[in-house]
């Protein structure tokens, strides 16, 4: 006969948070209630009393509050699945059952719930180990120069993934009075830039998922990115003053881990980042 687990339960843990795949969601956080039961091997007599020695309940609050700073996340799903498996990390942990509810979008609460387990070997599925990319910011000079098609050419042999960032238009976008309207309006016309260079090499993909922006550096896929969605749904991320289009892509290569930034045509900026930075004029066609 199997031996028999241990439960230890969360119950009614509200978080506010901003969550949701609707626009009316966007800019405000809600309730949100956490119900967690995970089945634990049974507590051992030599545990002399100390809380070192089991599955303590922080463990399990503390795997709530990492789901939650990872990212801003669209689907209950996604989060209780999160919440789950960082719990089945911890060596006591064999099952875990997770209940996520929204408390303010309906006359009553609306949720998930999920059972996640170890398999049979007692091992889960670890977050595989971090790629660190190239990361390559083109302004629009450089996307126009002559050199364009030589430096994909190099891309396109680096062993290191690559992430191409691009400016915004010379143009000026539209003006709107909603500051999240506004930056909306701003990272699209950084966007349109991104399928202007896509459009000149079809080696080029334009992605906007983290999920896509992962494939792509595990398949050695040339990238350029469009930065709504990543930008809008992370957690701290840039703040509505970082509008300038080289800051963008310098936040977006220390929240990727890049080992390197080139960027090109801006060698009168002088940076302080946690990676090797390059700056290449336009004219200097070697990566």
């Amino acid at each position: 006969m199997a031996t028999p687990l241990d439960r230890i339960s969360l119950r009614d843990h509200i978080v506010d948070v901003e969550i949701g795949a609707f626009q009316a969601e966007r800019g405000t956080t809600q309730r949100i209630s956490f119900n967690v039961v995970v089945e634990v091997l049974p507590t051992q007599l030599n545990v002399e009393d100390d809380v070192d020695k089991i599955l303590s309940y922080d463990k399990v609050t503390e795997a709530i509050s990492i789901a939650l700073g990872e990212e801003r996340l669209n689907l209950l799903e996604t989060l209780a699945d999160r919440v789950a498996e960082r719990i089945l990390w911890e060596p006591q942990a064999v099952r875990a059952f997770v209940r996520i509810e929204k408390l303010d979008r309906g006359p009553g609460a609306l949720g998930v719930e999920i059972v996640r387990a170890k398999a049979n070997d007692g091992s889960v599925s670890n977050k595989e180990t971090k790629i660190s990319p190239l990361v390559v910011f083109f302004s629009n000079e450089a996307i126009a120069s002559a050199h364009l098609q030589g430096w994909i050419d190099q891309l396109a042999t680096n062993t290191a993934p690559t992430l191409i960032c691009v400016g915004a238009p010379d143009t000026s976008p539209p003006q709107a009075l909603s500051p999240l309207a506004q930056r909306r309006i701003d990272l699209l016309s950084i966007e349109q830039n991104a399928w202007i260079l896509a459009a000149r090499d079809k080696r080029c993909v334009v992605v906007e998922t983290r999920t896509e922006l992962d494939w792509a550096m595990k398949n050695n896929q040339i990238s350029v990115w469009a930065p709504s969605k990543l930008v809008l749904d992370t957690v701290d991320g840039p703040s509505t003053e970082c509008k300038d289009a080289l800051d963008l892509a310098l936040w977006f290569a220390t929240d990727m881990g890049a080992e390197r930034f080139v960027a090109f045509d801006q060698a009168d900026v002088m940076l302080q980042t946690a990676f090797p930075v390059a700056f290449r004029k336009s004219t200097e066609p070697k990566i």
